[in-house]
């Protein structure tokens, strides 16, 4: 295997979760619901595609159901200090043990979308010195 060529992600509300990848995680749109006969979007996130379909099989679940991020599968996306900074300001506080937490040679922050899927955020650039704040760590689970 060379790398992840895409992803499909179930929603519930196409709508909601189109707005949040698109706003918030400023994905790349490669194809809006219009171009599509069922409820679809197309997003890129560096080489890789990320679908949403609205099925009706979204998972449910929210922050009630979630105990700790590494219970349940989830999609991790790469990013700059400065807009994982700015991500983790905006989504904290959904669920305990969101993070940030300290994964060895990168940074991670878990949050939900609209739809309850599990994704991360990651960034391997080095936190600035005068931002310190205290990271979890596998042992925090």
């Amino acid at each position: 295997m060379d790398a992840v060529d895409h992803i499909n992600l179930d929603v519930d509300r196409l709508d909601d979760c189109y707005e949040f990848y698109d706003e918030v995680l400023g994905l790349e749109l490669l194809r809006p619901p219009s171009d599509f006969e069922g409820d679809h979007a197309m997003f890129e996130a560096g080489d890789t595609v990320v679908t949403l379909a609205e099925t009706g099989r979204a998972e449910g679940w929210d922050e009630r159901g979630l105990d700790h991020p590494l219970d349940k599968a989830h999609v991790a996306f790469a990013t700059d200090r400065e807009d994982y900074e700015s991500l983790v300001a905006e989504l904290d506080g959904q669920f305990p043990k969101q993070g940030p937490y300290d994964w060895g040679d990168f940074e991670g922050f878990y949050f939900l979308d609209p739809d309850g899927n599990l994704l991360e955020v990651v960034t391997y650039d080095a936190p600035d010195p005068a931002h310190e704040r205290t990271l979890l760590t596998h042992d925090d689970v």
